[in-house]
């Protein structure tokens, strides 16, 4: 069963809008969809909130830099319902899906290391044919092909003979392909992968990807720990 509201020390929503730099419309629109919990009206029909409406507010907006609007909101709205296992689920699975973001990086820079260093452009190796390049990496050709139809490799054409050829890019491109399918990465997460070392120009430029890609995840953990302790005041608020 969802808890009333603490009615002591009223506030209007100016004073829970103002020190988060939002619009009074915006805590109202909070409150109709659930993050805040239901305030109580004066005799002229005005919203009459109070500080445990301002921790449910400050609490939401510590959860969303590190969990996103939907699952803050998701969290929110499970606490007001008295559904407090509900809401721990929502803050659970979010928790894991870090852990499975950090694995991914974890995953894919292993693939690179365990990468040759990339050929001079200068002294590039010929291109190859897919039977070739298939028992080269202890692959079939077919595998090759069906890693092409999914996007994660684009090899040429030899325009005599309309075959398959692959260049030193693409040939990288394969093995690193190759690393991360034995890792267990699906192919729509590759090809993703790919799409970054291309756009990047190569693998020694993606470093700085992923690099970023750790701050990223670093700020979303330590933004995740924030929003807990505002989540924390906002429970032993409603007692």
């Amino acid at each position: 069963m969802s808890q009333k509201p603490q009615t002591g020390g009223r506030l209007r929503p100016v004073d829970l809008a103002r020190p988060h730099g939002l619009s009074t419309q915006a805590v109202r629109n909070y409150e109709d969809d659930g993050i805040l919990p239901p305030a109580a009206r004066t005799p002229h029909g005005y919203r009459a909130y109070t500080p445990l409406h301002a921790s449910a507010l400050r609490a939401f907006l510590g959860l969303v830099p590190g969990h996103g609007h939907r699952t803050a909101a998701s969290v929110l709205r499970a606490v007001n319902e008295g559904a407090l296992d509900q809401a721990l689920r929502v803050v659970d699975e979010s928790h894991l899906q870090l852990l499975e973001d950090r694995r991914t990086l974890e995953s894919v820079e292993r693939a690179l290391r365990d990468l040759a260093p990339e050929p001079d452009p200068a002294r590039a190796a010929s291109p190859v044919s897919v039977g070739p390049l298939a028992r080269g990496l202890g692959l079939r050709p077919a595998t090759l092909r069906a890693w092409e139809r999914a996007g994660l490799l684009r090899p040429g054409r030899d325009p005599a003979t309309g075959y398959r050829v692959y260049a030193p890019a693409d040939v990288r491109d394969a093995r690193l392909a190759h690393q991360l399918r034995r890792g267990g990465h699906g192919l729509e997460d590759i090809a993703l992968l790919l799409d970054r070392v291309r756009a990047a120009g190569g693998l020694q430029p993606l470093e700085a990807t992923l690099h970023d890609w750790h701050a990223r995840l670093t700020a979303r953990g330590r933004a995740m720990l924030a929003g807990a302790a505002e989540l924390d005041a906002y429970l032993r608020a409603r007692g």
